[in-house]
Formats: structure tokens, sequence, C-alpha cells
């Protein structure tokens, strides 16, 4: 009786194990169980879970259950609300593929809009011209936010944390300050960027409908694959990775971890500054609206991060399921969904996959446990 109850307990260890170590099934079997404690919440509240499935169904397909209409406008939305989702995780992403925790994304970002603003006004109006400028502009504004704390971390051995948590609010208010000065610019809003400085784009606004969708879907999309690229197919990222498992022993093969550093939280940073541009030059219209205060993608970021545990493709992904749950918010409500189900599923999500960790301790102080009783008992 004994041996074929230790035969299941090992059986059950071994699932677990196995569950554990794979990142891909921990991220999906996560998000299933967010939704099924949402689907609950739902029916605790007397509400008609339904309406939550068919808003998401819309939101990705366009396809309306209701009424059985089609209209391609849904999806643009939806990519448009992810762009800044995933460039932010990759920014979180890279950064903790380094171990650095890089809670700075937020500051990142805002100085990407800063910069992206500025050269938006000042810029050559040239077309494609002007707007690759302010693109450029907010990718080196974002590395040198992000480059900062790297070198006092690398330097000074300041922690990250903090200083990226400070460099935030100085990003905000600085940026209210340099925008505030700029001729034409009020408490509300900058002055009226030219066109020429806008990510717009006629072929992909016509398909998707007149949604909001704009080059920044390439730039995006090139972002992941430069994330991809860099981190597992080139030397350097093999050295990135190396200081973020063990920098003494990155250390001792050669590897020049403080450089690794200061890299590692600019190219970060750069990932944030492009969310910036790509929302204030075509996103959300920012071209034209001061920044209130923090948008929050930064803080995001670290979510959908580690729902796609720090690679491209999976942070991507992980944007997407973000960016599908924010957009389908508006629909739900109109089915009577309460708007805060959003926030509880993503929440769920970031809480079951931190408990991936403790899972694996348990079952590592069990494996030793069974392995001192073993050698007692000999």
């Amino acid at each position: 009786m004994n041996q074929k109850h230790n035969m299941r307990q090992n059986v059950r260890n071994r699932i677990l194990g196995a569950f554990t170590q794979s990142n891909g099934l921990v991220s999906a079997a996560v998000v299933i169980l967010g939704f099924l404690v949402a689907t609950i919440l739902i029916l605790a509240v007397g509400r008609n879970p339904a309406g939550m499935y068919s808003a998401i169904v819309q939101v990705v397909s366009g396809f309306d259950l209701r009424r059985f209409t089609w209209n391609a406008r849904y999806i643009g939305e939806w990519l448009v609300v992810t762009m800044p989702l995933i460039l932010c995780g990759l920014s979180m992403g890279f950064a903790a593929r380094t171990g650095l925790f890089n809670i700075g994304a937020e500051g990142q970002y805002i100085a990407g809009v800063t910069a992206a603003q500025v050269l938006a006004v000042f810029g050559p109006q040239v077309p494609v011209l002007h707007w690759l400028i302010a693109i450029l502009g907010a990718l080196a504004a974002g590395a040198v936010w992000g480059g900062v704390v790297g070198w006092f971390k690398a330097r000074f051995s300041v922690s990250e944390v903090v200083a990226t948590i400070m460099m935030n609010y100085i990003a905000l208010y600085g940026s209210r300050l340099i925008i505030l000065n700029i001729p034409g610019a009020n408490t509300y809003r900058t002055p009226v960027f030219p066109k020429t400085a806008l990510l717009h784009s006629s072929l992909l606004e016509r398909i998707t409908n007149g949604s909001r969708l704009n080059h920044g879907l390439w730039l995006t999309l090139a972002a992941v694959i430069f994330f991809w690229i860099v981190m597992g197919k080139t030397r350097f990222g093999y050295s990135l990775r190396a200081t973020g498992l063990n920098k003494d022993a990155a250390r001792y093969g050669g590897i020049n971890v403080n450089r690794n550093i200061t890299a590692s939280m600019a190219i970060a940073g750069a990932f944030a500054g492009l969310a910036g541009a790509v929302v204030a030059l075509g996103s959300f219209n920012y071209g034209r609206v001061l920044l209130p205060g923090q948008d929050g993608y930064g803080f995001e970021g670290i979510a959908v991060a580690l729902v796609g545990n720090s690679t491209a493709w999976g942070t991507a992904l992980a944007g997407l399921l973000f960016g599908m749950l924010k957009s389908a918010q508006p629909l739900m409500q109109s089915r009577q969904i309460p708007k805060e189900i959003t926030s509880i599923i993503i929440g769920l999500v970031v809480v079951f996959i931190s408990l991936r960790a403790g899972v694996q301790i348990i079952l590592n102080w069990r494996l030793k446990e069974k392995t001192r009783k073993g050698e007692a008992a000999k």
C-alpha cells in the first residue's frame, strides 16, 4: 500500500516539476485560471459571463456575436492599445535578462513622449524624415534616462529600483516644464503638430475601417525582432544573460559586467522611449495633449514581461493579451459586466504566475527531505 502511495506521490511530483519548469505552460495555465476565477466572480454578482467572452471575441476578430456584424476597427484599436504595452514589456524584460529590475520604464516612456513632442514641433516638416527624427530622438531620450540609472548601478552600486522610481517623477515634472515653455502650449495642450510628424498610415486606417492604427505597428514588430535577435542570437546577448545569471562568474569569465549593466538599462530605456514616441505621434493623440500624469504603461509593462517570461515573443503575446482585456473593457460594460473585471483578471494572472516560484521551492524542499530521510534510513 505504501509502495503504491509513494509511486503516486512520485508521479505527482514529476508532473508538478515538469509543469513549473515549462515557462510557456505556466503562462498559459495562469491565464486560463485567471479567466476561470473571473467567470466565477461574474456569476457571483449575478451577471452572465458570456458577455465578457463575446466582448473579447469582438475585439480580436471584429465580429459582434449579438448583431452578427463585422467591423475591423475593433482589431485596429486592439493593436493600438497593445503597442505601448509590448514596448514597455520589452523594456522590463530586457533589463530582467541582465538581472536588473527596471521599474523606471514609466519615466523612460515619459522621456520618449517629451522628446517626440519637442521634435514634432521644431523638426523639419519633411514627410517621413520628420517623424523618423522624432522617433530617433525618443529612442535617445529613453536610452539616456535608463542608461544613467545603469551607470549609477554599475559605478556606485545604487539600487536601480530606488533610482528608477525617483527618475519617474523627475521625468514627469521635467516633461511638463519643458512642454509648457514651447510657444503655443498651455496647461492642457501642446501646439498642434504638423502632419509630417505623425505616424499616420492611410493604408492601415483603411484596412481597419478608420481605426487609429499607424506605423507604430511596424516599429513595435521591429523592436520585438531586435530583442529576439540581440538577446538570443548574438555574443552580446549571451554576455548580458551571463551577467544576469551570475555577475561574479561572468566577471571571472572576462565579461565586462559594468558595461553590460549600463548598456542593458540604456537599451531597456530605448524600448520605453519608443513606446512614448508611438503614443505621442500616433496612438492616443498625445501630440496635442499635455501629459496630465503617469500613464501607467511602464508599470503595466512589468506585468507583461512577467507573463511573457521576459522573452521577446512571450512578451509580445502577453502584451496582446493585456491589450485585448483593456480594449474589451468598454464592450464588457455595455454587456452589464463590471469594468473592474479586466483589472481583476490581470491581477490574478500576475499573482498566479508569481506563485510558480513558491511551488518550485516547496517541491525542492520535499525532494531534499525525501533524500535526507532515505539517507537516514540507510
